[in-house]
């Protein structure tokens, strides 16, 4: 069905564009944008049209680092953050005593979200802590960050966690000091776990996926880039079969886990989907020092992203902190000079402390930077008080990255924060955080770059620049219609932008969310 939206604010983000008053969609394509009266004679007798009220059409946003089945996960399982009314570690007990008079003896708990710096102990909670809460049924608390975890003397026994396990290769147990036993913390052992911890059954992962579709679409997503390091042919194929039931909306690009990259090289990737449907990705690794030592090795790093590289593909880097991005810098530079590529995409997924000789050298490698700016908004203010000076002044120096010419996409990381790219387009414009505080101002960027981020410069870190990312006639009539213009309110009342709201978001040209529908 043709369908004509009109009487709108069409802000294409196509730079040999001007503004529109019209959009129309023919066939899940943009097949024109301009004025009301000069597109009057492209209506047919079947075409629907909508009257936009002046509300702002833009190109539908992307977030370029998810993970959708933990974003599924956490609305299903129990909610340990502070807006949930969880300040202690008594607090965390007193959920967890209530959900287990629920459930049979021996069922799982599931919890997601705390944060030691909100809780009034200021340290996380103990297996000890959580064997008060019951004893007969394991518990797995997941950090906010995604990077910890605390179980319960349950849940350690079933994992097969005691004290006398080694810590695995690129994780680390917490242990006390005096007598060596597992405190229950454990650090970057997700994928030791997931390995253990039966998955959620069939209904409740439906549930969390619906759920998280209308979240998606609520805030005018239409593609994600689904970063899992746990992501092979396997689950290529439980995505393939959530799309086909029309459980997501929005696109995904997957991206591959490292320990799926020979599934990647082998894996027919033909699909009886439309092909921007699902597609696959990069192939992830994630670049850490938890243990305190570089993880994997730089001689082993980059013989993985040359494994990469050389195979045509993108390698996805996760790196965070200065000295795992000069790691990954330096398996990139030594694979571009083994196999030169002038558009390699290679790409740096968070890069939270960046000084500005190291933002040059990204530049220079011609690599793109995947960040999250909400976590601005959502953290800035534990940053403020936590993060050592030195690392501080270069945290998240988006506006640097881009003045030194670097491509840089926005990403939310959800469910590690919310996935509403209002709020990260508020924070790459404002740098304020959730408690009116400004981390670093002089790394503000304009609000045009920062709908970008979102939307052009996403699109670009996915090859899919030809396809998505601005409203240009042939292209996927991908596209949010918002309540306000990010880019005409005033600076002194820039608190608006993250009061935006989404009206309408389309995939395809089909409305797939409309407020009060």
């Amino acid at each position: 069905m043709d369908l004509i939206l009109t009487n709108a604010n069409i802000i294409t983000l196509d730079s040999n564009l001007q503004r529109g008053e019209t959009v129309v969609i023919r066939d899940g394509n943009v097949f024109a944008v301009g004025g009301q009266e000069s597109l009057k004679g492209l209506r047919r007798q079947e075409t629907r049209v909508i009257d936009c009220r002046g509300n702002t059409i833009l190109p539908g946003f992307i977030d370029a680092h998810f993970h959708l089945l933990a974003f599924a996960e956490s609305l299903v399982t129990l909610n340990l953050e502070p807006r949930n009314r969880v300040h202690s570690i008594s607090d965390i007990q007193g959920k967890l005593r209530e959900i287990s008079r629920r459930l049979p003896a021996g069922s799982w708990i599931r919890g997601r979200g705390y944060h030691e710096f909100s809780l009034a102990e200021k340290r996380h909670p103990t297996r000890w802590d959580l064997d008060e809460a019951t004893s007969t049924h394991p518990i797995k608390l997941t950090h906010r960050s995604g990077g910890a975890h605390v179980l319960n003397s349950c849940a350690l026994a079933l994992v097969g966690i005691s004290k006398e396990t080694e810590d695995p290769p690129e994780g680390l147990i917490d242990r006390d000091l005096e007598t060596g036993d597992p405190t229950g913390l454990l650090f970057s052992m997700g994928d030791h776990l997931a390995k253990k911890i039966p998955p959620l059954d069939h209904d409740q992962m439906e549930h969390g996926l619906k759920r998280a579709n209308q979240e998606l679409c609520s805030f005018g997503i239409t593609t994600i880039h689904d970063v899992s390091s746990r992501n092979n042919a396997e689950r290529w194929e439980v995505f393939q079969k959530w799309k086909k039931q029309g459980l997501i909306k929005p696109r995904i690009k997957m991206v591959f886990g490292w320990e799926g990259f020979n599934d990647y090289l082998k894996y027919p990737f033909s699909s009886p989907l439309d092909e921007h449907q699902l597609r696959p990705g990069g192939v992830k690794i994630i670049v850490h020092e938890t243990t305190g030592r570089l993880s994997p090795s730089q001689e082993e790093l980059n013989k993985r992203v040359l494994c990469i590289h050389r195979a045509g593909f993108q390698a996805v880097l996760h790196a965070v902190e200065e000295n795992t991005i000069e790691a990954a810098c330096k398996a990139v530079e030594s694979a571009l000079k083994l196999f030169p590529r002038s558009d390699h995409r290679h790409r740096v997924e968070h890069c939270a402390v960046c000084p500005r000789p190291l933002a040059k050298r990204i530049a220079a490698l011609g690599i793109t930077v995947v960040a999250q700016p909400p976590f601005i908004y959502y953290n800035g203010s534990r940053y403020l008080r936590t993060v050592l000076d030195p690392d501080l002044k270069h945290l998240y120096p988006i506006g640097t990255l881009v003045n030194d010419g670097v491509h840089v996409v926005g990403s939310s990381d959800c469910p590690i924060v919310p996935p509403n790219p209002m709020i990260g387009i508020y924070a790459a414009i404002s740098r304020k955080t959730d408690l009116d505080e400004v981390v670093l101002p002089e790394e503000k960027i304009l609000p045009e770059k920062a709908l970008r981020m979102y939307t052009g410069e996403a699109a670009r870190a996915g090859f899919d620049e030809m396809a998505k990312g601005s409203i240009t006639p042939g292209k996927l009539a991908d596209l949010v219609v918002l309540s306000a213009d990010p880019t005409a309110v005033p600076a002194d009342e820039i608190d608006e932008i993250k009061e935006i709201e989404v009206e309408m978001t389309l995939v395809n040209g089909e409305i797939v969310w409309e407020k009060g529908a």
